[in-house]
């Protein structure tokens, strides 16, 4: 097998041996922040939208909640080939050829990546004996192999590692908690290694992102991955609450204006903050800091919500890319609307959601035919 040939089929390996995922699971939805969140489960997602109902879910819970996917913190793990081998046959039939030499690894814990080694063997080296070792192994983190191909003198390994959780912060790893981490794989008798980088997914990119004294939080306190840590004495979903005051029990806090109805009446006044009410459908909710908002109140097309092109957000349609209209339910797409000859319309009417709107005398699906 040439060199262009067993790099071609070690980066189709590569690329098949990427497609990792974790299966969906129960969250904790009593996460206080996005770490927390993040590391409660390999499935667990962070929503940091403003006023969010539900901030720790799996994606699809995130989702039905009415998380848009711009404000998800979801981290996946990855595989990149830092280095490969040199590509060329080895001129020694005595020299060992390992490829790649040099990869980077982030670990989402709980979920394995893998990625195939290929080892070009001496010809004097029986391949059945050949034992792959590696060096010291960070606390949780495990190092498996296993044979795809075995074709003297070519071998192929899948490599596979997996962490088990991230560490804790009593953990000997205090200082290097996350990575990255180096180990090195060597075939057992030969000087030759591959090295490893090991990284873990344990932190939220949001969590360094602080935004003191937010204006979204009253002024009084930071702004983290969508929701606010207040100081002292402050409290609520917006720093609005004083601990230390009777006022925080006053309904008007819970009133978008003087003498309107106590939280939208759809939820009710606790400490001067609302709560809103749950409904019969788990995948409907109220939002916003007086339950004003909802995920369900909004323009249905062919008994589909938002036309099934997009999603109800404070009770208007956001559509998808490629979907306009109050309702989504016009697409933007003119393939339709092309006639023989690639007009739109033929040129005697105009494209609108994806059907063509023919000038008088003009008829067809593009306008190509004429009573005349």
């Amino acid at each position: 097998m040439s060199a262009l040939k067993l790099l071609a089929y070690l980066g189709l390996l590569l690329v098949l041996s990427c497609l990792s995922g974790a299966e969906e699971q129960k969250c904790s939805t009593s996460a206080h922040n996005c770490d927390e969140c993040i590391q409660s489960g390999p499935a667990c997602a962070w929503c940091s939208a403003p006023n969010a109902n539900i901030r720790c879910d799996t994606l699809k819970g995130l989702q039905r909640a009415g998380c848009h996917k711009s404000y998800v913190f979801n981290p996946r793990g990855r595989v990149q080939v830092v280095k490969n081998d040199s590509g060329t046959e080895p001129a020694d039939a005595e020299a060992l050829s390992l490829r790649p030499r040099d990869v980077s690894l982030r670990l989402r814990p709980g979920v394995s990546e893998s990625f195939p080694l290929m080892i070009t063997v001496p010809t004097a080296q029986p391949i059945t004996e050949l034992i792959m070792d590696t060096s010291a192994l960070p606390a949780g983190v495990n190092v498996s192999f296993s044979t795809i191909v075995n074709e003297n003198p070519l071998l192929v390994v899948q490599v596979t590692v997996t962490a088990a959780q991230c560490p804790s912060e009593r953990d000997d790893l205090n200082q290097n908690r996350n990575g990255p981490w180096p180990v090195h794989i060597i075939p057992r008798g030969f000087l030759l290694s591959v090295k490893l980088e090991i990284n873990l997914e344990c932190q939220c990119d949001c969590t360094r992102n602080r935004e003191e004294n937010s204006a979204g939080c009253g002024g009084r306190g930071a702004l983290v991955c969508g929701q606010c840590e207040c100081r002292t004495p402050y409290t609520g979903p917006q720093c609005q609450g004083d601990v230390d005051s009777t006022l925080s029990q006053n309904d008007d806090y819970c009133r978008p204006a003087p003498n309107a109805p106590v939280c939208s009446r759809r939820g009710k006044c606790e400490e001067g903050f609302c709560e809103c009410e749950t409904r019969a459908n788990v995948g409907e909710r109220y939002s916003g800091k007086f339950c004003e908002c909802s995920n369900f109140d909004c323009l249905y097309h062919n008994g589909r919500i938002c036309g099934g092109h997009g999603e109800c957000e404070c009770g208007r349609c956001v559509c998808d890319e490629g979907w306009t209209g109050e309702d989504c339910s016009c697409t933007i797409e003119t393939a339709s609307c092309r006639s023989r000859n690639q007009k739109l319309c033929n040129g005697n009417g105009m494209c609108i959601c994806g059907m063509c709107k023919c000038e008088s005398h003009y008829l067809g699906r593009t306008c190509e035919d004429s009573p005349f």
